[in-house]
């Protein structure tokens, strides 16, 4: 029987139900241990020990339209709550795009960006994600080097397949763009992000050679103090950042002209070259949903962005699978190690003074908007699909995710940090519908959650 650390067993929440399993992946060898326990000698390899990088948590805002709100209304509480999670301290904001369903309002998660970067100073904005599978690689990269570029490098772009929805349909490119593309798409994307002149002659994109402009790996301007302190600003009094801060040697915004860059524990994000470096250009993840999505990650020395769904075990699955990827690509455990740190965890959180409180708000809230805004969805070939029910999955979301007390929400996170080596994470912090209740769930995730992880 394996041992339990005295730290796992005092991190362990109190008074909540133990997480429920995610569906599983069949292709990697199933997980047993139990939440604090030791890992096997196979998986510690890719997994940081408890103290090695900081826990970072950043507010995953979907834009989720919940019944009887208008789109206006909606958008204005995500552009609300991300000045407030740089007012809190949090380290990131992440934002999804959804086409033609009140799942989420926002259409394009860069353009979004682009607003959420000049509304705010220091807090890192990605996309959770851009969908590739509608997006025609250039146009993206291009959006991606200019928000890098003039934010002084606090932009990561996240990455995504999508789904079989009529989006394919209504943007043109097919539902092979879908099934088969993404490879190909997410390669180009990376040569136009990683370089001066790219031309193309593949299946889904050919053309002849050309500048990248602008071009993603020159150095970033970065802000002087004053400005990063939002000194002489009129945006009004701000917190000072509990997660983003000065290390030695980098900038208040990073090094290597990217967040990301090397010693730096403020970023989101964070693609090695084979020597184990930083590459230069804007932090890219990919979200990893099934084994082929974590193997082209790891193959291409990308981190992951791991769903809402997963519990742990499903997150060592992928991490182990991720790992076989990656060492037979030649890289070392080493460099696995510091990618580790990189990959992000999309969760929920939802804070109260007691658990009972905190569950009902999700509960009384999200089936709703998961009957209302998934139900929209369409297939774009009309195939047959299946949604989940929408309380069990609220359920399983409390289950597995930091929704109660403040001490609880730590525990949580510190229980799946310490067990996955996982250190950052991206939580839907909108799960009430309300914008106010929204604020105020964010403002204490930042004055109260934050405090227990250092």
């Amino acid at each position: 029987m394996t041992k339990t650390s005295a730290r796992a067993e005092t991190r362990r929440p109190v008074g909540v139900r133990p997480p429920a399993p995610g569906p599983a992946l069949t292709s990697v060898p199933a997980v047993t241990a139990a939440a604090g326990d030791a890992l096997p000698a196979t998986q510690r390899a890719g997994a940081l020990p408890a103290d090695t990088a900081p826990v970072r948590v950043g507010a995953f805002l979907l834009s989720a339209q919940f019944p009887g709100q208008g789109h206006g209304e909606v958008l204005d509480r995500t552009v609300r709550a991300a000045v407030e999670a740089e007012r809190a301290g949090l380290d990131s904001v992440w934002l999804a795009e959804h086409h033609f369903v009140p799942y989420g309002v926002c259409p394009n998660a860069a353009t979004l960006a682009a607003l959420l970067l000049g509304r705010t100073r220091r807090i890192g904005i990605g996309t959770a994600v851009s969908v590739l599978s509608t997006t025609h690689p250039v146009a993206l990269g291009e959006q991606a080097a200019l928000l890098h570029l003039t934010s002084g490098g606090r932009f990561t772009l996240g990455v995504g397949r999508g789904g079989p929805w009529i989006d394919l349909d209504v943007f043109g490119s097919g539902v092979d763009a879908f099934e088969n593309g993404f490879p190909e798409r997410l390669d180009l994307l990376m040569r136009w992000l990683r370089g001066s002149r790219v031309g193309a002659d593949g299946p889904q994109f050919a053309f002849p050679e050309v500048a990248v402009v602008p071009r993603a790996t020159e150095p970033v301007r970065r802000p002087g103090l004053g400005a990063w302190l939002g000194l002489g600003e009129p945006a009004g009094r701000l917190r000072f950042p509990r997660q983003r801060q000065d290390v030695e040697g980098v900038g208040p915004i990073g090094g290597i002209g990217a967040i990301g860059g090397v010693g730096d524990v403020g970023g989101v994000g964070e693609e090695l070259t084979a020597a184990g470096r930083p590459v230069a250009g804007p932090p890219v993840v990919v979200a990893c949903t099934s084994p082929g999505g974590v193997k082209l990650a790891a193959e291409r020395g990308l981190p992951m962005l791991l769903g809402m769904h997963s519990g742990d075990d499903d997150k060592l699955s992928m991490l182990e699978l991720y790992r076989s990827a990656w060492l037979a690509s030649g890289r070392s455990e080493e460099q696995l190690r510091r990618i580790t740190r990189r990959h992000v965890a999309a969760g929920v959180a939802q804070v109260d003074d007691r658990t009972a409180e905190a569950r009902a708000t999700l509960l009384n809230a999200m089936p709703g908007w998961f009957e209302y805004g998934l139900g929209a969805h369409r297939t774009v070939d009309g195939r047959e699909r299946k949604m989940r029910d929408p309380h069990q999955y609220t359920e399983l979301l409390c289950d597995l995710h930091a929704v109660g007390t403040p001490k609880q929400c730590a525990d949580r996170l510190l229980a799946t940090a310490e067990r996955t080596g996982i250190r950052r994470f991206a939580l839907l912090a909108e799960g009430s519908g309300d914008r106010e209740a929204t604020l105020h769930n964010i403002a204490r995730l930042g004055s109260e959650v934050l405090p227990q992880l250092s």
